[in-house]
């Protein structure tokens, strides 16, 4: 049973969900003399920050522009990256003892790897400037009242309610249940007639069934460097084969491009032409055998198993003009029809969330109700991989926090 609402609050706004955007809206606010208590259902803040690049956290990517970022509206991120851009990240966390490592691809990482760092820097802040987080603290129903809005919560097994002038909604997507992610945030903004863009998992592995599953079983483990496409983009980076299909960096890139029924493209050899090498040995090992040239090429486990496609024990001289295009089709152009992904329970985020077109993209708030606010991943924004959904973060919340 709730208690009676107690109108009288002393917070500024209330924040549903204590990731990435919401602890960074905590301390933005705090800057600006605000006051704020996340409410986060877990049991600790920064769940998904603290698994994030293995532990180490990806904080954010050097090279992050709008062009990473998928939505319905790609203009909308724009504002907010340009209220708070990569090298404000950068200079944040510096500011408080986070010094970055690019490993890859612009790919920024603390020096020290270890995510606990990040998430410390936001705790300690929201300590010093007196922003409250109640943990174990679950978020039942938003409602609007006058003047702001009532939020019925669930905490030490006790229905409470609170009531705030404003809300920020940063209760993240779908990905990862087990971690406690919800369709909470999506269905709030259904519940008050806010529209939502189609929601798909995205960042996540890409799964194969039937005849062709056994071969890509048997291959499980082994990674190729490839260019891997469809008709709207392409990624090159390393693939995984599976036990239950596709992985890798490049698959989880492609992954957010592609819909059920769609094909993908790999090509396995990105920087050079198969028919120019095997016409360069031809010159001086016309003897030597398809397999041999392949095993230079690739693992000798991924060699052997393109022998179910390819003439590989012929030797290089006397493959004909038929074989030649067989080889440089299947090498330069592996056709893949995935039969699924991995779900929500292996995605890295969601795509699709609240609708853009409900929202300010100067300040995140809704346009059919004021003092309501949606940053971080329930909003139809989402980013590559590579830190670049935890620079759509930090900047959502910083904008959030403006405005509060």
């Amino acid at each position: 049973m709730a208690t009676n609402l107690k109108k009288q609050t002393y917070f500024d706004a209330i924040i549903v969900g204590g990731g990435a955007c919401g602890l960074m809206c905590a301390v933005q606010a705090g800057y600006l003399g605000k006051k704020t208590l996340i409410l986060e259902k877990n049991d600790k803040p920064g769940a998904k920050i603290l698994i994030s690049g293995g532990g180490r956290c990806n904080y954010t990517n050097m090279y992050a522009t709008d062009q990473q970022f998928i939505s319905a509206n790609p203009h909308f991120c724009k504002s907010a990256f340009s209220q708070w851009t990569v090298e404000d990240t950068i200079i944040f966390f510096e500011t408080y003892g986070i010094e970055g490592q690019e490993k890859t691809l612009g790919q920024l990482f603390p020096t020290t790897n270890n995510a606990k760092d990040i998430v410390n820097v936001f705790t300690t802040l929201c300590d010093d400037l007196e922003q409250q987080i109640w943990c174990d603290t679950e978020v039942k129903l938003i409602t609007q009242t006058d003047g702001g809005f009532t939020i019925t919560y669930e905490r030490n097994g006790r229905e409470e309610q609170l009531f705030a002038p404003k809300v920020v909604m940063a209760a993240g997507g779908l990905p990862i249940p087990k971690m406690g992610a919800t369709d909470f945030g999506l269905r709030t903004a259904r519940n008050l007639g806010l529209k939502l863009t189609e929601t798909a998992p995205a960042l996540v592995s890409l799964t194969i069934t039937g005849k062709d599953q056994e071969w890509y079983e048997a291959l499980s483990g082994n990674t190729i460097f490839c260019r891997v496409s469809n008709d709207e983009i392409s990624f090159e980076e390393n693939i995984l084969f599976t036990h239950w299909g596709l992985s890798g960096p490049a698959i989880l890139q492609i992954s957010s491009y592609w819909r059920p029924g769609q094909s993908i493209e790999l090509d396995m050899l990105p920087h050079q032409n198969i028919t120019e090498l095997i016409a360069q040995e031809r010159q001086t090992n016309g003897k030597r055998p398809l397999a041999g040239l392949l095993a230079n090429l690739y693992t000798r486990k991924f060699a052997d198993a393109l022998s179910k496609f390819l003439p590989v024990d012929k030797n290089l001289a006397s493959l004909t003009r038929q074989d030649m295009e067989a080889i440089d089709n299947l090498i330069h152009n592996f056709k893949v029809k995935p039969a699924g992904d991995k779900g929500y329970d292996k995605a890295e985020v969601m795509r699709g969330g609240i609708s853009t077109d409900e929202l300010s993209s100067k300040t995140l708030e809704s346009k059919k109700i004021p003092g309501l606010y949606f940053g971080g991943e329930c909003v139809d924004v989402t980013g590559w991989l590579g830190g670049y959904n935890f620079q759509w973060a930090w900047a959502s919340g910083f904008v959030i926090a403006q405005g509060l």
